[in-house]
């Protein structure tokens, strides 16, 4: 391989807008897939400023990172330059989701699957048209149907995941504690 198997692993990265399986890399470099770990263990510490051997590298580290976030890997730029990136990315663009739309977008994630009927429920107002906000972007996908009253069903979706920088909706932090009366919707759910 030119340049060798990491710089090509390197290029793979460098190219994926979501990401991508040890298993997948492997089959694209036709490498086994320890092997691909292995050097996907490397490329990170090299990019946290660090050689193979744990030293520090004289350059330290680069402004991105590689994070294994969603069941696969890809290349992020590294939170302290969040700022710079953000103004730079975002610079007159009115992208952002609405209040009520990461409202919705939270009752989905701690619920999910959930019908469109239970979020409006609990938000008290209806969500249709930011659910379809929603699945225009790509943060909530159909999930089935629900058996019972055969209700389209709703989850979050692989690039909620590595947008959160989550690795699974698993973890998403508790919100327990953060919400008195959480018994009176745990009630709310076995009654409807």
């Amino acid at each position: 391989m030119p340049g060798g198997a990491k710089a090509a692993l390197e290029a793979l990265l460098m190219v994926v807008d979501e990401p991508v399986g040890d298993l997948d890399l492997a089959t694209a470099l036709s490498l086994p897939v320890d092997r691909v770990r292995a050097l996907l263990g490397q490329l990170r510490a090299e990019y946290d400023g660090y050689a193979s051997d744990g030293s520090a590298l004289p350059a330290g580290a680069r402004g991105f990172e590689l994070r294994n976030v969603a069941g696969g890997w890809r290349m992020f730029s590294r939170s302290e330059f969040a700022p710079v990136v953000s103004r730079f990315v975002l610079e007159g663009q009115t992208a952002r989701l609405t209040q009520a739309a990461l409202e919705t977008l939270a009752v989905i994630a701690y619920r999910q699957p959930v019908s469109r009927a239970r979020v409006s429920a609990i938000r008290g107002v209806n969500v249709d048209s930011v659910v379809r906000t929603l699945t225009a972007r790509g943060m909530i996908e159909d999930a089935g149907t629900d058996p019972e009253s055969g209700a389209l069903l709703y989850r979050t979706t692989s690039y909620f995941l590595e947008r959160m920088g989550l690795g699974s909706i698993d973890e998403l932090p508790q919100i327990a504690p953060h919400l008195p009366g959480l018994d009176a919707l745990k009630d709310y759910d076995e009654d409807y």
